[in-house]
């Protein structure tokens, strides 16, 4: 069986998309980063799933990006809602180079693993704009990956995996279906209540409705907080 380190944020994609690598016979080491965000709710939901996934090893990781702020996932400004999604328009909740960074994090323990496969679960079809979703990023990255590294200048070919990356949020939901995934599991919400509970306006929250409505599938999630 083959290692292979998966981005585990605790939202509806990155448990998708590990689910697919536990799927293809990899075995799983979750790295979860507590950036600063204002949603560290979904911090708690990495560790629920990385459970219910059985990973290897659940690594969380704290890399403070509100240091320098710069986004509204990371500082006081407002998280925008109830607003027409535009993916040709960089919302303020892009974090500057955040990708850039957890692929990094997630490189680095790749190499110590000996393991070549990475999985991230970016998508560039219903999203909110973010330049580091995007194909072209992660095909660089894997040219920086065999440049940066002892193994890569050994020869050795380190793998981006994006199996979301052309999927629409209802295809993405109901390939997790069929995996049996349990998304009430998972938070997506960008700015939740004082609760914890999702405010149903951000884009994510938009994006995650709607993706459901596509699918013809209830939200789980929507299920359990109104009980």
């Amino acid at each position: 069986m083959s290692d292979a380190v998966v981005l585990l944020s605790g939202g509806l994609d990155s448990y998708t998309a590990a689910a697919i690598a536990k799927a293809q016979g990899f075995r799983l080491h979750a790295l979860t980063v507590a950036y600063g965000q204002r949603h560290v709710r979904e911090i708690d939901a990495a560790r629920t799933v990385a459970r219910s996934l059985d990973v290897a090893r659940h690594v969380e990781l704290a890399v403070d990006l509100s240091t320098f702020g710069g986004s509204s996932l990371t500082s006081d400004l407002p998280v925008p809602k109830d607003r027409s999604i535009d993916s040709g328009e960089i919302p303020s909740t892009y974090v500057p180079a955040r990708n850039t960074v957890f692929l990094s994090l997630a490189l680095g323990w790749a190499e110590v693993l000996d393991a070549r496969d990475i999985f991230i679960g970016v998508n560039a079809l219903d999203y909110s704009g973010y330049p580091d979703c995007r194909p072209e990023f992660i095909a660089a990255f894997e040219q920086l990956a065999t440049l940066a590294t002892a193994k890569g200048v050994g020869g050795a070919r380190f793998r981006v995996h994006t199996p979301l990356i052309a999927l629409t949020k209802a295809q993405i939901i109901q390939r997790g279906l069929e995996l049996g995934l349990d998304y009430g599991l998972t938070h997506s919400c960008y700015d939740p209540l004082p609760s914890g509970a999702p405010c149903g306006r951000c884009d994510s929250c938009v994006l995650r409705a709607a993706g459901f409505a596509q699918a013809g599938a209830a939200d789980p999630l929507v299920a359990r907080e109104a009980r």
